[in-house]
């Protein structure tokens, strides 16, 4: 298969709302989802994070950046507000070249966050 765009997602929480937790946290997981699906800097095209209005310290974006992402286009936002939701939640989309099909694409929940997405985590 020829590399196609897929979009891969992640999410992940921390336990307070410290510049040290977004970046460990956020860094855990954005390399997480590139080595799950094989994905150098140059397959990146962008990615979106968005984060819970408790998560004030820094932001996700930036931390994904001293990863070395510094020509990716990064945008970050506030993630709605829903009754339920985990606290201190990060989320990511990815926007990859891939030659994977989107069934062998490997979303990632790290932490709490795996309680949004149950059916993905590793069995």
């Amino acid at each position: 298969m020829a590399a196609v765009v897929r979009g891969i997602r992640g999410a992940t929480t921390l336990d307070e709302d410290s510049v040290e937790q977004v970046y460990k946290r956020v860094q855990a997981l954005v390399s997480e989802m590139l080595d799950r699906n094989g994905v150098s800097l140059d397959d990146l095209i962008s990615m979106i994070f968005t984060a819970t209005d408790d998560v004030t310290a820094a932001f996700p974006a930036t931390a994904a950046r001293a990863l070395g992402l510094s020509d990716v286009p990064l945008l970050g936002a506030r993630e709605m507000v829903v009754p339920g939701d985990p606290p201190y939640c990060v989320r990511v989309l990815a926007h990859a070249y891939s030659e994977r099909s989107r069934a062998e694409i490997a979303h990632v929940y790290l932490e709490g966050a795996v309680s949004l997405r149950p059916d993905l985590a590793p069995g």
